[in-house]
């Protein structure tokens, strides 16, 4: 692995643990040239992913490009980073068990919104006004209709009336 302080092609591992719950490898390294120590991460890919964008310009899939997106959109918020990371993971895999070779950057976007959704409604709210080009106030206003009908439904969902007891039944007399 090269060196990114001093750009040494040798660089010596001091340091493996299993890293985003078995899914990767963090490796501690240090540069024996420089002594400078930065770590890498080892990650299966299932396949190369491209992307399709709207312009139509086909480029390759980085997940550091999703990463950066969705930490963009988490910032300032007080969400633990193993589940943002588990998040960008499952992404990653969906994307990859799809089994095409080009994905939508429309498809990426719609999963990322689903999944921010359900981790951070502020977070799910700045992503939403990228991805959907939010022009005016009133795109913000329908976004934020939606999360509130949505926690409303689920609030419903949670709260089911106990069951009527035989005093309360007016056809058993």
């Amino acid at each position: 692995m090269r060196c990114p302080y001093c750009g040494s092609q040798d660089s010596q591992v001091k340091d493996s643990r299993p890293a985003e719950d078995g899914a990767a490898i963090r490796r501690r390294r240090i540069c024996p040239d420089c002594s400078g120590r930065f770590t890498t991460f080892e990650r299966v890919q299932l396949r190369e992913l491209h992307v399709l964008k709207k312009s139509g310009k086909r480029v390759p899939f980085v997940r550091d490009k999703l990463a950066r997106s969705v930490e963009i959109a988490l910032r300032k918020r007080p969400v633990d980073p193993q589940r943002v990371e588990r998040m960008i993971s499952g992404i990653v895999r969906r994307l990859e068990q799809m089994g095409e070779p080009e994905v939508r950057s429309e498809a990426i976007g719609a999963m990322v919104m689903e999944a921010l959704r359900g981790l951070d409604d502020v977070a799910y709210v700045r992503f939403a006004s990228v991805y959907r080009d939010f022009a005016e106030a009133s795109d913000f206003e329908s976004v934020i209709g939606e999360l509130a009908r949505s926690h409303t439904a689920i609030a419903m969902e949670t709260v089911k009336p106990a069951p009527a007891s035989k005093e309360d039944d007016p056809h058993d007399d």
